[in-house]
């Protein structure tokens, strides 16, 4: 009876299992030649080869796997890029010691303690105005300059307001001092860096040295960076050298009345019961430079900062970093605003070759649109925190 069972169903069901395979065929014939089907089937195939996410989850298991060694050789690799910036900064240790010299002999120049000599003080101008002067009439300027100083009797020490002038020629620093900070800093004489020392957490210190004056008693003001130079165990491929992670400031010992950070505020207070008024005095935090050297703490015990504090946090270290990097290795000029010129002709230069570009794309698209070189304009180095 068996048997009659499966004899019986048997032929009637191949007879319509053939039928449906038959139809599915002929359906499938019929989607895949829509052209509406077959351009968003094609779009959606591109999406996933151009997501590069997309593409690795289509890959094979043990292509995975792979992928993952290649993971484990780059946090090796981001390691050792960390002992190599160790070094580095070991090596800016040992170059700053035969900078220093220089830049003390620059401070004596600077605060007129010595007076450089002929061949000291000799510099060949490029300035084109100059260099077309004819002998005689360069030397009729020559005495008449003498003839003028001598009239005047001007002969100022030193180089007056040095570095004044270069707080006010840096934009990121000209917008930090207000009209009240500017006669303190008059009297600032040199500004230092110093590096961790060997076996130390890498660290620097910026040093502003200061001559005696009304405001405060401290002969130096300090602000020390601190930094690390180590992969993050959550995020190693993040690292990109070593950075900033947080700075100390230091406490200034401001003269009676002088202190410029904060400012006394007027209050009335009306009392509830009697309904009499007083008035009362408050002091309030005021806009200053000298708030560099009470910086925010970074956020240590695992608590974010709030978005206002993170950016003051980062502008602050930007800062730090501009000083060393920048400005006390080539304050001269910055004093003369040399260096801002090259700065900024730097960036034109970046915007003209980018116009540049466009027009030769644009000159593609209208003359030859079958040419399709496909070529990325070159893109600047970064620039990494150091």
């Amino acid at each position: 009876m068996a048997e009659n069972s499966l004899s019986d169903g048997g032929p009637a069901d191949s007879v319509e299992a053939a039928k449906n395979a038959s139809n599915t065929e002929k359906l499938t014939d019929q989607v895949m030649q829509n052209p509406q089907v077959l351009a968003a089937l094609q779009e959606r195939l591109d999406n996933v080869s151009h997501t590069p996410s997309s593409y690795i989850e289509t890959l094979p298991k043990a292509v995975k796997r792979r992928i993952n060694a290649l993971k484990q050789l780059q946090v090796r690799c981001a390691h050792i890029e960390a002992k190599f910036y160790e070094e580095v900064h070991d090596l800016e240790r040992k170059y700053a010691a035969l900078y220093q010299p220089l830049f003390d002999k620059r401070r004596e120049f600077i605060t007129g303690d010595v007076e450089p000599t002929d061949a000291e003080s000799a510099w060949h101008s490029e300035n084109e105005e100059e260099d077309k002067l004819a002998g005689d009439m360069k030397n009729k300027v020559v005495i008449a300059e003498k003839e003028a100083a001598t009239v005047e009797e001007l002969n100022p020490k030193g180089i007056p307001e040095f570095w004044f002038t270069i707080f006010r020629n840096v934009d990121m620093l000209s917008e930090l001092v207000q009209e009240y900070d500017e006669p303190i800093l008059k009297h600032l004489q040199d500004i230092k860096v110093k590096f961790s020392d060997p076996g130390q957490p890498m660290s620097f210190v910026l040093e502003f040295h200061f001559e005696p004056n009304d405001y405060f008693t401290n002969p130096v003001l300090t602000k020390t960076y601190k930094m690390k130079s180590e992969p993050d165990k959550a995020d190693p491929f993040s690292f990109e050298g070593p950075e900033i992670v947080d700075c100390d400031g230091c406490t200034i010992d401001w003269k009676k009345g002088k202190n410029v950070t904060v400012k006394t505020i007027k209050k009335k207070q009306k009392h509830k019961g009697r309904g009499t008024v007083r008035t009362i005095t408050k002091q309030v935090p005021n806009e200053s430079f000298f708030n560099f050297f009470s910086p925010l703490k970074a956020s240590g015990d695992g608590e974010s900062l709030d978005e206002d504090s993170e950016f003051t946090l980062a502008s602050d270290f930007e800062i730090g970093h501009f000083f060393r990097e920048r400005i006390v290795p080539r304050a001269v000029l910055y004093f003369t605003g040399e260096a801002i010129e090259d700065d900024d002709n730097f960036e034109e230069g970046e915007e003209g070759e980018e116009e540049e570009l466009e027009g030769d794309e644009e000159g593609e698209d209208e003359d030859d649109a079958d040419v399709n070189p496909k070529k990325e304009p070159s893109q600047p180095a970064e620039c990494k925190q150091q």
